[in-house]
């Protein structure tokens, strides 16, 4: 099977320059990764500010060339200048703020501006923009104007809109970092939904642990490195070396892994209340 995904190698170097603009040193913010991810995918990104999770991001997207090494997204080589907009058409990206992506006076019509600028017939695309803003529970919302919505609606807006160009792949750099707490689960609820029954490959990047709980997968990076990667279960066990790259664990297993440490036998790799329920009932 084709990978949605496929970096070998891959680095990103860009130059710093001081105040006067003369070169003050060469950064690398994305150093020797390699990274797999098949479609269907959910996949979610941590690392605290600088790790290079976002610079993966833009790299995936073609915003970004690599330095070395090589990425292919969807057996296309993000390198390669004649692949650009076919990069870009299967891996649509979604960014932190809503707004800036949003430039239309009416939602249907935002939507609808993606696939217009693919070429796709008229008739197609408002087909499209039906079944995307169905998709991520907007539909109700195509006459609104988006100035009107709330922070999560917006979110699912932008989401739509690149849903109506139909990618194989979303990546979302922390698209819930502006939001609610109720916009924030608006956001993820509708990203399952749409792996679940569109499978679509999803990449999230975020640092709210609580948002990749349910995730197929989960890489840790720090220092432009991976340095974890495994299941939420798998990642979120090791509660001392996630702290040590300046990240936490979803609080619920953190006060599991605190009980552990006082004495009660409580297992390792809590995710949800009603694991930690069952748990402190066998501790009883």
């Amino acid at each position: 099977m084709k990978k949605m995904i496929e970096a070998k190698d891959l680095v990103f170097e860009y130059i710093r320059r001081d105040e006067e603009g003369n070169v003050d040193g060469i950064i690398r913010a994305v150093d020797g990764v390699t990274l797999d991810v098949q479609p269907g995918n959910f996949v979610a990104i941590l690392g605290h500010n600088g790790s290079g999770k976002s610079t993966i991001a833009k790299q995936i997207n073609a915003i970004l060339e690599p330095t070395e090494g090589y990425l292919y997204v969807d057996g296309k080589d993000v390198s390669d200048p004649d692949k650009l907009w076919e990069v870009r058409q299967s891996a649509g990206m979604v960014f932190q703020n809503p707004d800036n992506q949003i430039i239309a006076s009416v939602v249907e019509e935002d939507v609808a501006f993606g696939p217009e600028n693919l070429g796709v017939p008229t008739e197609d695309i408002w087909v499209r923009v039906e079944e995307a803003l169905r998709a991520v529970g907007m539909l109700e919302y195509r006459t609104h104007s988006p100035n009107k919505l709330s922070g999560g609606q917006k979110q699912r807006v932008a989401i739509a809109g690149i849903m109506a160009m139909k990618p194989k792949c979303i990546v979302l750099d922390e698209p819930t970092a502006m939001l609610d707490p109720n916009g924030r689960k608006e956001v993820i609820k509708t990203l399952h939904e749409l792996n679940d029954k569109e499978n679509v490959t999803v990449l999230l990047i975020t640092h709210y642990m609580d948002e990749v709980i349910g995730a197929d997968k989960v890489i840790v990076m720090d220092d432009g490195k991976i340095v974890m990667q495994g299941t939420p279960r798998e990642v979120f066990s090791q509660v001392e070396k996630m702290k040590s790259y300046r990240l936490d664990v979803p609080q619920v297993t953190e006060l599991a892994w605190e009980l552990k440490k006082a004495g009660m036998p409580m297992p390792d790799g809590i995710l949800t209340v009603e694991e930690f329920t069952e748990a402190w009932k066998q501790c009883q």
